[in-house]
């Protein structure tokens, strides 16, 4: 009688449709399994991507930040090149004899006397070299002031280094001055002037000290 019912469960275990369907069922977990990994590399995956992503759009912006000040950095050298031409067409004398030219139509506009006029020059530069005159300058105050203003506001680059009362007597007074200007190195190199001395140089004589006024 148990061999009868123990039977159908044997038929049922031995049937191939009872291994299909274990077969189907432990298939399915293992789907469902990989699905579960999947899903969750995936989101790991996409996570870190994001990151990379937000990371570089940081870079990025960062980068752009500090090229900012470059961008048309040649445009400004060039429009700063032509500024500089421009400058020293209109306000660097073309040679020495213009300098001692336009000094003495200011003394004579101005009304005051120079006196121990010597030019020199400074060592060559790059693109420009420094002229310095040295002079006594001697009228009333009024006039003295007015040969000041005058330089210092000329179309040719005047710069006044150094004023130095050195007597007064009645309503006059004297003044050394020194001022500088500059040429263009090949004109300084031909106007024949003598180099400006250095501190520390003995001093020299009148007649060496530099190329007089005209």
């Amino acid at each position: 009688m148990s061999e009868r019912k123990s039977s159908p469960w044997r038929e049922r275990l031995t049937s191939p449709l009872t291994w299909h369907y274990a077969g189907f069922a432990v298939m399915l977990v293992l789907v469902i399994v990989l699905a579960v990994r999947f899903g969750m590399d995936w989101a790991a995956t996409n996570g870190r991507s994001s990151d990379a992503l937000a990371g570089k759009q940081v870079e990025l912006t960062a980068l752009d930040l500090q090229t900012a000040p470059l961008r048309g950095l040649d445009k400004r050298v060039e429009n700063s090149r032509s500024q500089m031409q421009a400058f020293y067409a209109r306000r660097i004398p073309p040679n020495y004899s213009s300098i001692a030219t336009r000094i003495g139509e200011i003394q004579v506009k101005s009304g005051v006397r120079l006196s121990r006029v010597q030019y020199t020059q400074g060592m060559a530069g790059s693109d420009v070299t420094e002229i310095s005159m040295d002079a006594g300058i001697s009228g009333d105050y009024p006039a003295i002031m007015r040969f000041v203003n005058s330089l210092e506001r000329d179309q040719t680059f005047f710069v006044i280094r150094a004023m130095a009362l050195t007597g007064q007597q009645g309503g006059l007074v004297n003044l050394r001055l020194r001022v500088s200007t500059w040429l263009r190195p090949a004109d300084a190199a031909a106007s024949g002037l003598p180099p400006t001395p250095q501190p520390g140089d003995t001093a020299p004589t009148t007649n060496t000290a530099g190329k007089e006024g005209e």
